[in-house]
């Protein structure tokens, strides 16, 4: 099908959060409060401190501050896909942790199981399928990295199974796929907006005050409350979490280690059983291919594609800004690599299309701090796998808010901050010509640059 007739009718707006199963929001915040812990986001890192600092204290009294809607932000425009990894994969982590790879590993099959079990507990219905991922070579270089990738995953102990080209076209049938490593466990795919909700709702059971539409402007410490200001009230607590992501930080140091970039997303209309057929999929698995520009896709309960990736678009100057979500030009290129992965679903159409910012630093996952005192704690920087990195992200500030001493406050990747992205007039163009580096990567068999190769060295980069 012609990619710009495919998406005619295709909706403006994330496909998760276009549903009727989205809740009324909950009261703005107005007058004047106090609280043992402020927390401000409600996204998934603001949700997951909420609802865990109940459980750890039912005395503590919480309130949760969000300027729009719960998980109206990047929680509810990503792919759905919950992973054990903490470090954004496996290599990004052996790279930067290497002393420590086991222990993360260990620790993020852990968060993900604690996931499932919270889910369990609370009586979260999110389409929370285990299926684990699989990533597929496209091109020939990139079979050669599965295989590096396998020797390592075998040497940790870690449940990774090699696919040959037929094999992985048994599991998913592409003619561009060579090869495929499917990742048994640390992966499950799940509604990102109902589980959003769905903790939502665990947070108001367990008596956490939440607000919406109540954005933080302005933060003042007296020296022993912080207080937070919104349009219409505040709060003073003697504790505080930023799960703010990219937004504007109430911590101006935070602006010198994460940039937005946008990333897109399309959604397919339901196939018919004959479709599906013809792609096979009969696990379930979450996909993404080797490239460094990559794309990530995946089956939703009623047997839509959600086709997303490629793209990780910087903004010159560092803007966020809501006609940023929509980009014809990605949605096209995207409907096209679409038809070219399952040109056997030619007839397919899509009914959504959008894009939402991630918060990316330059080690390519979450970092961590305090500030005023140790009263004020925060976790930011994912840069796109935070549906579970979020938990841990999470416990990490609620111990560190404790004060003591645990097996997570002790990780050096933990400890170690980011190195900061210079600042504007040079970011941009910085930045562009990194992007564009990475694109010549992919067309040259995945031989990377001076450029690239210096910023390996210096354990620097730039993703989605």
């Amino acid at each position: 099908m012609d990619p710009l007739k495919a998406l005619a009718d295709a909706e403006r707006k994330p496909y998760w959060l276009d549903s009727p199963a989205r809740p009324e929001p909950q009261e703005r915040l107005t007058g004047k409060t106090v609280a043992d812990l402020a927390v401000v986001g409600g996204g998934f890192s603001g949700l997951w401190t909420a609802l865990m600092a109940k459980e750890r204290d039912p005395s503590l009294d919480v309130v949760l501050l969000e300027g729009r809607r719960i998980g109206w932000a990047a929680t509810g425009r990503n792919g759905g896909f919950c992973m054990a990894t903490l470090t954004h994969g496996l290599a990004n982590g052996l790279e930067r942790w290497p002393e420590e790879i086991e222990r993360l590993e260990r620790m993020g099959v852990e968060n993900l199981d604690e996931i499932e079990e919270t889910l369990r507990r609370h009586g979260i219905d999110c389409s929370f399928e285990r299926t684990g991922e699989v990533q597929v070579a496209t091109e020939p270089w990139q079979v050669e990295a599965l295989a590096e990738q396998h020797a390592i995953t075998s040497e940790l102990g870690l449940d990774y199974q090699p696919l040959d080209r037929e094999q992985v076209r048994a599991q998913i049938d592409s003619p561009t796929y060579l090869a495929g490593l499917w990742d048994r466990k640390g992966c499950a795919m799940l509604d990102p907006a109902r589980l959003a909700w769905g903790l939502r709702e665990a947070c108001l059971r367990l008596g956490v005050r939440v607000h919406e539409r109540s954005p933080v402007r302005a933060l003042h410490d007296d020296g022993t409350l912080l207080t937070l200001r919104t349009p219409h009230g505040e709060v003073a607590a003697r504790r505080v979490a930023l799960g703010t992501g990219v937004f504007p930080p109430l911590l101006r140091r935070l602006r010198h280690y994460v940039v937005p970039v946008y990333d897109y997303a399309l959604m397919t209309e339901p196939l018919s059983a004959d479709e599906l057929a013809s792609v096979g999929w009969h696990n379930r698995q979450g996909v993404g291919d080797g490239g460094n520009q990559f794309h990530y896709y995946r089956l939703t309960d009623d047997n839509r594609i959600l086709w997303g990736g490629w793209d990780a678009v910087y903004y010159n100057g560092g803007l966020v800004r809501p006609e940023y979500e929509q980009r014809d030009e990605t949605f096209v290129k995207l409907a096209e690599h679409f038809y070219d992965t399952f040109p056997q679903l030619g007839d397919v159409s899509f009914t959504h299309r959008w894009g939402g910012v991630i918060d990316t630093c330059s080690r390519f996952s979450a970092f961590y701090g305090r500030a005023h005192g140790g009263r004020l704690v925060y976790a930011t920087g994912y840069t796109g796998m935070g549906v579970g990195a979020t938990r841990f992200g999470a416990n990490v500030m609620l111990d560190l808010l404790s004060g003591e001493r645990t097996e997570r406050t002790e990780l050096r990747m933990v400890k170690e901050k980011p190195f900061p992205f210079p600042p504007e007039p040079v970011r941009s163009p910085v930045i562009q010509f990194t992007r564009w580096s990475i694109a010549q990567a992919d067309e040259h068999q995945g031989k990377r640059n001076l450029w690239l190769r210096a910023l390996d060295r210096m354990g620097l980069g730039f993703d989605s």
